[in-house]
């Protein structure tokens, strides 16, 4: 089996997404904890807006990080920024700790949003170039995995411990990830790219072990030879082609993600559930809906590396439209009072699955794939950057806004904007996505830069590669 012989590959991507599930926990945490906020005897009395604001703004702050945090991928390596993101998560678990009012919550969630964005920016470009080309998207799909098993915890153990307990919970794993990633080995590529070969060398020996092959490296060291004579600025990624056709995939990709509903869903699942009535309890619904995360994203990480990319993002997108039209029709048959809604019940706890279902196994794990393999080494990094931006400020608006259009218009409007957006997702991933399955990084970059030639000029007193749009 390839896990059997890539098991030192999948220990090194293990220990580097318990970030990603530090990152699940801060976002998962809000289900279980703004209903207690919220509650007539709450520990910290917590208003409506207010309790939307502490969903939202560690999504707000996600978009600051991911600038300092492609420059220092670049300056110290993805190993040492990753590690860094511990810190944030670190102190805003302490600052939960230690609220008594609702500004320390801001505090401690804008806090944890710097980790966020750092180990999104940074945990894709770590995990694309320590992976084989067979089992990188399976790879990528784990910070989807470590992600939902962060989330999962959360609505396990958040209905039944006091917001003390659930971060002192929450707290060990960003520990635990420091412990463990420090002994991790460095991306090859930023030895590469930093002029140490035998760093690069030993780094591949300890990923690869008796895979290891002295071709593999050639081959990665005339990558980012090529890559690297091509200075990168930031405009690169709109004025270059092959950097542009990227970009606009992957935000439309991200897009669709975002705007499908999901981080509403998961943000609010307790409350949704609740406003349903669909038999469980909410705390129990919860746990379904978050076992339902982790299994699937288990599944699809074994899938994009056989099935392919494409394939997974559009059953995903389909599968999400279908439910949410299903989704908006039972709130909107709840809200005019129908005399069928008695007998519709179970609805949200069938349908609601099945959304988690179709959402996890293409557009909550694929687009991580796609993300650490799409760009050349001189530009991943700014990429990264901007891509992370992009969706922080995407999912704070679906955040903030679900709340404003549910409380204003109705939870069945909402539900029906989202599968909107998700026909589009489809038609654009049916036109626009090429596949990369099993391809090299050599040969995605052939695929995408095909209208392109190089050519030369001077720049800064010094001669630079670029290319140029045939």
């Amino acid at each position: 089996m390839i896990i059997s012989r890539k098991w030192r590959e999948y220990v090194t991507a293990l220990s580097a997404t318990l970030i990603t599930a530090a990152a699940g926990t801060t976002v998962g945490w809000t289900s279980p904890t703004l209903p207690k906020l919220l509650a007539k005897n709450s520990p910290i009395e917590t208003s409506p807006d207010q309790s939307s604001w502490i969903a939202s703004l560690m999504i707000l702050a996600s978009a600051v990080s991911p600038i300092p945090a492609s420059y220092l991928a670049d300056r110290i390596g993805t190993k040492r920024t990753l590690l860094l993101a511990s810190i944030p998560y670190i102190m805003g678990w302490i600052l939960v700790m230690l609220a008594n009012n609702v500004p320390t919550i801001y505090a401690a969630r804008l806090i944890s949003g710097l980790g966020y964005g750092i180990a999104y920016t940074a945990a894709p470009m770590y995990l694309g170039e320590i992976a084989s080309n067979e089992v990188r998207g399976a790879m990528a799909t784990l910070i989807t995995v470590m992600s939902k098993f962060g989330i999962l915890s959360q609505y396990c153990i958040g209905p039944y411990v006091s917001m003390l307990g659930l971060a002192s919970f929450n707290i060990a794993i960003p520990i635990l990830f420091v412990v463990t990633f420090s002994a991790m080995p460095e991306s090859p590529y930023y030895y590469l790219k930093s002029g140490q070969n035998n760093l690069a060398e030993k780094s591949l020996k300890k990923l690869r072990g008796r895979d290891y092959m002295l071709e593999e490296l050639e081959s990665m060291t005339h990558l980012v030879n090529e890559n690297m004579k091509e200075k990168s600025r930031w405009k690169d990624l709109v004025t270059v082609g092959g950097n542009k056709k990227g970009l606009i995939i992957l935000l439309g990709i991200y897009f669709t993600q975002q705007f499908c509903g999901s981080t509403a869903i998961i943000s609010y699942a307790e409350q949704i559930f609740g406003a349903a009535e669909g038999g469980l309890g909410p705390q129990e619904s919860c746990i379904l809906f978050g076992s339902v995360q982790l299994l699937t994203s288990a599944v699809s990480s074994q899938l994009v590396d056989r099935l392919g990319r494409k394939p997974l993002l559009l059953v995903s997108s389909c599968g999400v439209g279908i439910a949410n039209i299903i989704i908006g029709a039972y709130f909107f048959m709840k809200h005019e009072n129908s005399e069928y809604i008695v007998s519709l019940r179970f609805i949200p706890i069938v349908v609601i699955p099945i959304f988690i279902f179709s959402y996890t196994i293409g557009l909550a794990t694929v687009p991580f794939a796609i993300t650490s393999e799409i760009f050349p080494t001189n530009i991943k990094s700014k990429a990264t950057c901007i891509i992370q931006i992009c969706v922080a400020i995407m999912t704070f608006a679906v955040t903030k806004l679900y709340q404003v259009i549910a409380d204003n218009l109705g939870n069945y409007v909402a539900f029906w904007c989202f599968a909107l957006l998700s026909v589009g997702g489809v038609i654009f991933i049916l036109i626009l996505l090429p596949e990369t399955k099993g391809q090299s990084f050599a040969a995605i970059q052939e695929k995408l830069y095909s209208s392109e030639k190089v050519v030369y000029e001077k720049r800064d007193g010094d001669v630079a590669r670029v290319r140029i749009n045939l």
